[in-house]
C-alpha cells in the first residue's frame, strides 16, 4: 500500500519543478541587474554633479555644523520617545474602552479611534499648533500620540481577539475575572502576534518626527534644512540628504532588530506561551482565581 503524499495534500501551491525553479531564477538575476544598474547610474549622476568633491563635504567639519546635527537628532529621539510612550499608554487605554463590556464606553472609545485614525497627522499637528497655540513639541507629540495611538488601539484589540476562543472560556470557567483573564491569559499570549506590529508603527511614529521642521520644532529634518539654506557655507542639499537619510534609514533598522529580538524572546519565554487549559475530570475542584498550572 502506497503511504499517502502528505506534502502534496498539505500544501497551499504546487511545489515548483525544475523549470520553474529555473525560471525564478532568471527572474531573480534579472531583478538584481536591474537593481544594481539604477543604483549604478544614481552613483553615476551623484559624480556627474560633483556631489562627492570635498568642497561640498568640508563643512561637515566645522563644529558648529556638527552640533546643530546632534541637537537636532536629540531633538528627534526626545520627539520619539514622548510620541511612544503617549501613544502606548493612549492605545492601551482605547483599546480597554473597546474591548470594555459596557456599551456606551465601547462606543465613545471606537468614536475616538476611528475619528483619530482617519485625521493627517500633520492637520491635527498644524491644528495644535496653530489653532490651539501650543509649543512646538507639545504640539508634535500631541499629533504623533493621537494618530499612532489610535492605530495601536486596533493593534491591541487585535492581539487580544486573535487569542483563541477557548482560552478566555476556560480561564472564566476556573472563576477568575477580566482583568485576571486579561492579565494572565489573553495580553501574554496576543503580545507575540502585537509586537511586531507595535514596532513597526513605532517606525512610523520615528519617520513622522520629521513632520516638526513645518512648525519649526528644531529636529533633525530642520537642521538639516538650515545647514543647506546656510550661504556661508555654500553647502549643497544633496549631501546634507545623504548625511540624514542614512540616520534615518539606521534608526529604523535599529528599532526592526529590536522587534525580531523581542519576539524570539518572548518564544523563549514561558509566560507568552499559550496556556493549555485540561478539561476538569469529574470530581475535580479548581482553586477559584488561581491561573492553571498555579
Amino acid at each position: 500500500m502506497t503511504a499517502p503524499l502528505a506534502t502534496e495534500s498539505t500544501a497551499l501551491y504546487d511545489i515548483p519543478g525544475p523549470r520553474t525553479q529555473q525560471r525564478h531564477l532568471v527572474y531573480g538575476v534579472i531583478s538584481t541587474a536591474l537593481i544594481l544598474a539604477l543604483l549604478g547610474w544614481v552613483v553615476y549622476l551623484l559624480f556627474d554633479t560633483d556631489q562627492f568633491t570635498s568642497a561640498k563635504w568640508t563643512p561637515f567639519e566645522y563644529k558648529g555644523i556638527q552640533e546643530l546635527l546632534l541637537r537636532g537628532l536629540g531633538n528627534t529621539l526626545r520627539a520619539f520617545a514622548f510620541a511612544s510612550v503617549f501613544s502606548i499608554a493612549l492605545g492601551a487605554i482605547l483599546a480597554t474602552g473597546r474591548l470594555s463590556d459596557h456599551r456606551p464606553l465601547r462606543w465613545i472609545a471606537t468614536l475616538l479611534v476611528e475619528f483619530f485614525r482617519a485625521m493627517p497627522v500633520l492637520v491635527m499637528i498644524f491644528f495644535i499648533f496653530v489653532a490651539l497655540k501650543v509649543q512646538p513639541l507639545p504640539a508634535l507629540v500631541a499629533g504623533l500620540t493621537l494618530y499612532n495611538g489610535s492605530v495601536l488601539a486596533e493593534v491591541f484589540r487585535t492581539g487580544v481577539n486573535s487569542v483563541e476562543r477557548g482560552q478566555k472560556e476556560a480561564a472564566f470557567s476556573l472563576g477568575m475575572r477580566k482583568t485576571q483573564v486579561m492579565t494572565y491569559v489573553l495580553v501574554p499570549q496576543g503580545i507575540r502576534a502585537m509586537l511586531p506590529t507595535i514596532i513597526s508603527q513605532l517606525v512610523v511614529a520615528l519617520k513622522d518626527t520629521s513632520l516638526g521642521y513645518l512648525i519649526t520644532y528644531e529636529e533633525f529634518l530642520h537642521a538639516g534644512k538650515l545647514i543647506a539654506s546656510n550661504l556661508d557655507y555654500d553647502l549643497p542639499f544633496i549631501p546634507v540628504v545623504m548625511v540624514i537619510s542614512p540616520i534615518y534609514i539606521g534608526m529604523c533598522m535599529l528599532l526592526s532588530w529590536f522587534a525580531t529580538w523581542m519576539a524570539r524572546r518572548q518564544k523563549r519565554n514561558p509566560k507568552t506561551e499559550a496556556v493549555d487549559v485540561a478539561p476538569a475530570e469529574p470530581g475535580t475542584l479548581l482553586a477559584r482565581g488561581v491561573p492553571p498550572g498555579h
